[in-house]
């Protein structure tokens, strides 16, 4: 979708669709929302089919919903792809199981990820990101989108214990479980792409705990340690690990190349943004924060309301599902001022909510913010200039914002 919005325009509120894949494809929202924050900040739409779904687009409705477990709860799925249907791996599946269960999971794993934690990975990730950008470097057109997919793999595959060999397989996979009618991932219909993706991506992680067992070998990957978690005192069983490394991957994968690949378009449409950090290398951090506001890759997360609750001058039913727009969040003007303009020197731009909110903020949030800054350093280091090179090409996804093409043509630096 457009991270720019166009125009303001009517929009009827009584038709819209928010599932419709086009308005994210070749459309764009940020108009929508804004009249939706002002005009409806609960709103209910009822789909062809009957499924029916509450939505919530103001930053504070959006944080209580995803932060509080006890009147919304992530135990009958979190995506929007899972409407009408209870997520299976419910209660089980740490993105689909709400605390204490959820907490004892993560607090072993979260430990492995605090940013004291990752700075050790500081260098390979600095060596990693350099060899990427090596072919912007040479002057060739880089289609900055398609190659960023791979870029979470390269990062985080040897801290996950995942072969190499198996990089570009997985981020296929999890790539197909968040953008199932995108054609570049599509295998057949949506409901078929969904269901080989999750096929596919339990089986490798259960095969891979399995072999692991079988082998007796230990070393200092996540994906191992998850053999020693142990909710409530018990040690997960090789099904349960599969599903948590399930959530792990797609963690891992899906959201850090699309806030690359968007924040990099918002700095060459605004040259004067990437020469301001160029010159001051202290703004980076800045930069992270406010491309992480911008692109909200992560578009929406799901929860069903526990009992009836009182949000955004309505009422959900319980039960009633509700989807909390982070994207439709992090430009509320109430939080960002002028919150449609890109500035990388934003007072706030850290109070976004990209990671999510509450129980569920992204664990691996302090590796994202590692990578993204230094991802940036290096761009900025060795690239004088950058400018789109043909027209960005958006995901066909409801659920992540993000493009699967975006060339760009780098001029190298020269310094003396």
């Amino acid at each position: 979708m457009r991270l720019t919005p166009g125009p303001a325009r009517d929009v009827d509120l009584d038709t819209l669709d928010l599932f419709d894949l086009d308005l994210y494809a070749t459309g764009d929202p940020h108009p929508i929302w804004d009249v939706m924050r002002e005009r409806a900040p609960l709103h209910h739409q009822v789909l062809p089919d009957g499924r029916e779904f509450w939505s919530v687009t103001r930053y504070e409705d959006v944080r209580r919903v995803l932060g509080d477990h006890r009147e919304f709860t992530s135990e009958r799925g979190t995506v929007p792809t899972h409407l009408g249907t209870d997520d299976a791996a419910a209660g089980v599946l740490m993105t689909s199981t709400d605390p204490p269960r959820h907490t004892e999971v993560r607090r072993p794993l979260n430990a492995k990820l605090t940013a004291r934690a990752v700075r050790s990975w500081e260098d390979k990730i600095r060596a990693t990101v350099r060899r990427f950008l090596q072919p912007a470097l040479d002057g060739e057109t880089f289609d900055l989108a398609e190659q960023a997919l791979l870029l979470p793999a390269l990062v985080t595959g040897p801290l996950l214990g995942i072969p190499e060999k198996d990089w570009a397989e997985l981020v296929q996979l999890t790539a197909m479980v968040t953008a199932p009618c995108d054609p570049h991932f599509q295998v057949g219909s949506e409901a078929a792409t969904l269901a080989i993706s999750h096929h596919e991506l339990l089986n490798y992680v259960r095969d891979w705990a399995t072999t692991r067992r079988a082998d007796g070998g230990e070393d200092d990957s996540l994906l191992h340690h998850l053999m020693s978690v142990r909710p409530g005192g018990a040690p997960l069983s090789d099904e349960e690990i599969a599903l948590d490394g399930y959530s792990i991957l797609l963690g891992a994968n899906v959201t850090t190349p699309h806030t690359v690949s968007g924040t990099v378009q918002a700095l060459a449409e605004r040259p004067e943004q990437y020469a301001k950090a160029q010159a001051d290398p202290t703004l980076i951090p800045g930069l992270v924060e406010e491309g992480l506001r911008w692109t909200s890759a992560a578009c929406n997360f799901m929860r069903y309301a526990v009992d009836d609750v009182q949000i955004g001058g309505g009422t959900i039913p319980a039960r009633g599902a509700v989807v909390a727009w982070i994207g439709s969040a992090n430009r509320d003007a109430s939080v960002f001022p002028d919150p449609h303009t890109f500035d990388i020197t934003r007072d706030g731009a850290k109070r976004h909510g990209a990671f999510g909110f509450g129980p569920h903020f992204c664990i691996g949030a302090p590796l994202a913010r590692m990578t993204l800054r230094i991802f940036f350093e290096e761009l900025l280091e060795g690239c004088a200039s950058i400018e789109l090179a043909g027209e960005p090409e958006h995901l066909r996804s409801y659920f992540i914002a993000g493009m699967t093409h975006l060339p760009v043509a780098a001029q190298k630096r020269h310094t003396p």
